[in-house]
């Protein structure tokens, strides 16, 4: 077997299954689940009958490459989100089976592994950042993201003999969990640090379409680049998906974008990774990418139940709206595990422990103190869960 596969650790809902074992909660109290990133959304209906109507197409073999259509339609939006002036949908666009899948085949692609290879990535951060890494045979290199700092990634850490061996970065924009957004100075020091070092940018971007003021959607690494003069895209891949965005995240359907001699790479590998999207699902995509109407709708109710719920968590624990994204990260008033623990015995309400999306470094763990709590349930439901956490006492 794999050697590798024994340097991964439990992923968190595992641990969080661990943490409930043994534990009833009360029975009178309805479940309510805040701890995973899932929508609960309805899907928009003209999304599901183009699924339907395109049935048909898994008579065929579908290209990993994807259908021209769908990369056109990709591009369209995504010149359309970012104010780019071009991005070519044969070289710099390519369909993928959603965001966690690419954004581990992409580390299996970027780093060399006859070197002693370094990659980056937040500190708290999504799992596949570590895993992939891991299993590209290179060590993880985490850049804690506090308040105390203003939730950055403190690029100015590592010294020039680490930045000599990073092969790969990993940012989360809006950021998972804090929905931090990163700013153009904190991508411009990126792209300099890149270009002097020859690194890859992976730019997880998968909650850059749930925002909260219309006219002001959140700065993306391609429009970034874009703002900066770097129309070309070195070095810089971007992760997006239709999960969060339209509510589909069963079609498992999305997109990364960007340098073309990276993607060239990247398409090759996923040529011989097999894991091209089904041609029904490709038709669907399409339909969902260029409506723009039922996302808008989307952001509207995410942005009612914030100003709905946030003011009521906020009598209980420390927490404020993100920049974006779905997610409340909360500072709890005793130990993150021991506190979700009880509020699912007492409250039958489960959220995420920030310690079990962070790593120590330099002795701390960063997510510590902290649990995850994402308003991806009904309107009803955030509000009870908001109410039990208030009254629930520690």
């Amino acid at each position: 077997m794999n050697p590798d596969l024994r340097r991964l650790q439990p992923y968190p809902f595992e641990r969080l299954r661990r943490l409930f074992a043994g534990t009833t909660p009360p029975a009178h109290l309805a479940p309510i689940n805040l701890s995973i990133g899932e929508p609960k959304h309805a899907t928009p209906p003209f999304i599901l009958e183009a699924l339907t109507r395109a049935l048909p197409g898994i008579a065929s073999y579908p290209l990993t490459a994807g259908q021209p259509e769908l990369r056109e339609a990709i591009a369209a939006w995504a010149c359309r989100r970012y104010d780019l002036a071009a991005l070519d949908p044969a070289t710099q666009v390519l369909p993928v089976a959603g965001s966690r899948e690419a954004l581990f085949a992409f580390a299996q692609t970027v780093v060399d592994r006859s070197r002693d290879a370094l990659v980056v990535a937040p500190n708290p951060f999504y799992q596949i950042y570590e895993g992939a890494t891991l299993l590209a045979g290179a060590r993880p290199v985490f850049l804690p993201t506090t308040a105390a700092n203003g939730y950055r990634m403190e690029f100015d850490r590592l010294g020039a003999a680490e930045w000599a061996k990073v092969q790969l970065v990993y940012v989360c924009t809006p950021g998972n969990p804090t929905g931090r957004v990163m700013t153009l100075p904190e991508w411009k020091q990126l792209f300099e640090l890149s270009d002097r070092y020859g690194f890859v940018i992976a730019s997880d971007e998968c909650y850059s379409e749930i925002y909260f003021e219309e006219g002001k959607a959140p700065l993306g690494g391609l429009q970034a680049a874009a703002r900066l003069g770097r129309d070309r895209y070195e070095r810089l891949v971007m992760f997006s998906s239709l999960s969060k965005r339209s509510n589909v995240p069963g079609l498992r359907s999305g997109f990364v974008a960007g340098d073309a001699e990276v993607l060239k790479q990247f398409l090759l590998y996923r040529t011989y990774h097999g894991t091209a999207l089904g041609p029904a699902v490709q038709t669907a995509s399409v339909a969902a990418w260029r409506d723009e109407a039922h996302v808008v709708d989307n952001r509207r109710l995410y942005a009612a139940k914030f100003d709905q719920a946030t003011p009521v968590i906020q009598r209980a624990l420390k927490c404020e709206r993100p920049d974006a994204a779905f997610y409340l990260w909360a500072a709890t008033p005793i130990d993150d595990a021991e506190y979700a623990r009880r509020l699912f015995a007492e409250q039958h309400v489960t959220v995420l422990p920030g310690s079990y999306l962070s790593r120590d470094v330099d002795g701390a763990n960063p997510g510590a103190g902290h649990v995850r709590i994402a308003l991806v349930a009904s309107p009803a439901e955030v509000a009870d869960a908001a109410a039990r956490i208030v009254s629930f006492t520690v």
